[in-house]
């Protein structure tokens, strides 16, 4: 069913997958007065002058960024496959686990490299919340399972 709690925890995971499919990422200043500014394909410091300077890639962000509302979606319309549901779910997990470590070592390979702060983190917040609500769908999935199981012993 479409209108089951785990439906509406991964429908939510996939709209705040989508804020990270625009602009900036994380933003950081330097002890110069450069601001970094780290996107999902691509590391920019920007100088004082204006001057833009790419100083790196982090295509892995990109991947998973776009990975992860495809998979919250392809897992929704599962509905009448539980056990496909709770296996998907789980490289949801994953992969949104992954994703929250790839940024932290970016940010702290940043900081660590430029001597920057963080200005912009609060979109740091949102996979946390993501994994969160996967977790939650997760458990939505296996009570239905076990619903299902308990029913089934029963007739």
């Amino acid at each position: 069913m479409l209108q089951r709690i785990q439906s509406l925890f991964l429908f939510l995971t996939t709209l705040l997958s989508l804020l990270f499919l625009n602009g900036k990422y994380l933003t950081f200043f330097d002890n110069s007065g450069s601001v970094i500014i780290m996107s999902l394909s691509e590391i920019v410091k920007l100088s004082g002058s204006g001057d833009s300077v790419k100083t790196g890639e982090v295509w892995i962000l990109l991947v998973l960024a776009i990975m992860i509302p495809l998979l919250s979606l392809l897992i929704i319309f599962l509905f009448k496959k539980r056990n496909y549901q709770m296996i998907l779910t789980g490289i949801l997990i994953l992969l949104i686990s992954i994703f929250i470590g790839a940024s932290l070592a970016y940010s702290f390979n940043i900081i660590s490299k430029y001597d920057a702060a963080f200005t912009s983190w609060y979109k740091l917040i949102i996979p946390v919340i993501q994994l969160i609500l996967s977790v939650l769908a997760y458990r939505g999935v296996k009570k239905d399972e076990d619903l299902v199981k308990s029913y089934d012993r029963l007739r």
